[in-house]
């Protein structure tokens, strides 16, 4: 641990703080999200990168997301990183709240202290504890707008999650034909959970569906398109629900997300803005 760890993060706990893709081909998802998001990637060195490399990505000035090469048996794909006061403490609660502590906590050089973790419902997710002067950009067109974790057990991610957070839980939909709940901070939804329903096969994994902000003069079914010109694919066609205009992508590597617009919203439909079926 580093001195740094004595020292809470200055982000407030239990807000998301930044995201990372894992990908089989760093040059080829570099492309991918320079041409989608008009990203810029700068390389630094990390010990918990397989390759000792994580690149950092960047629009405007503003920080965005995180990139590394995983080993050819690892699937790619996204993880959220929640702000934690401390990532010793979070390794014990994660522990006794039925999670597992899978790296760390681990001093990373200028970025703070970090612990992976499968939460108690089985979906990785990394805990940070930040540097002083972290950023990251947020609910700007191309970068970060919210995360959803999918599970089958939501008994589990709620008891969880609360606990280890003292989030509030609110369902927002029917809690029956569907299961869809927001984790809130002083009256604010931070995060969202979703039980998995008959739009997903029984087999697929727990896991965060990272929502970026497309602009709405771009539009969700452009970036759509251009995520086709570029190698990725659509996993879900252009949609609208509540919340904004929604479509699910994948990198050229497989790696699953989603981008809304939400200047496109539609009233009093049943279909949330969580609900997000990996079929093609």
């Amino acid at each position: 641990m580093s001195s740094d760890s004595a020292r809470p993060s200055p982000v407030p706990a239990g807000l998301p703080c930044w995201v990372e893709v894992s990908c089989l081909d760093e040059t080829r998802t570099q492309q991918f999200y320079t041409g989608l998001f008009g990203w810029r990637y700068e390389v630094h060195r990390d010990p918990a990168a397989p390759t000792g490399r994580y690149w950092i990505a960047s629009v405007g000035g503003s920080l965005t997301s995180g990139l590394y090469q995983r080993g050819s048996r690892s699937a790619p794909g996204w993880t959220l990183h929640i702000s934690v006061p401390h990532t010793a403490s979070a390794a014990e609660w994660v522990e006794h709240l039925g999670g597992k502590v899978t790296l760390g906590p681990m001093a990373i050089p200028g970025r703070g202290n970090i612990l992976h973790a499968i939460d108690a419902c089985g979906a990785p997710v990394v805990f940070w504890e930040a540097p002083s002067d972290w950023e990251f950009a947020t609910d700007e067109p191309n970068t970060f707008s919210g995360a959803d974790l999918n599970t089958h057990d939501g008994v589990a991610a709620d008891h969880f999650y609360t606990k280890l957070f003292t989030y509030s839980c609110h369902q927002i939909g029917d809690g029956e034909s569907v299961d869809y709940a927001e984790y809130l901070i002083d009256h604010t939804p931070v995060l969202y959970r979703y039980v998995m329903g008959a739009e997903y096969t029984r087999d697929t994994p727990p896991h965060w569906m990272i929502y970026f902000e497309v602009d709405p003069a771009r539009g969700v079914d452009a970036a759509a398109g251009q995520a086709l010109m570029l190698g990725g694919s659509v996993v879900v066609q252009p949609y609208d629900t509540p919340f904004g205009r929604v479509a699910i992508l994948a990198d050229p590597d497989g790696a699953v997300f989603a981008v809304i617009d939400h200047s496109r919203t539609l009233q009093d439909v049943g279909r949330a803005e969580v609900d997000d079926p990996y079929d093609d």
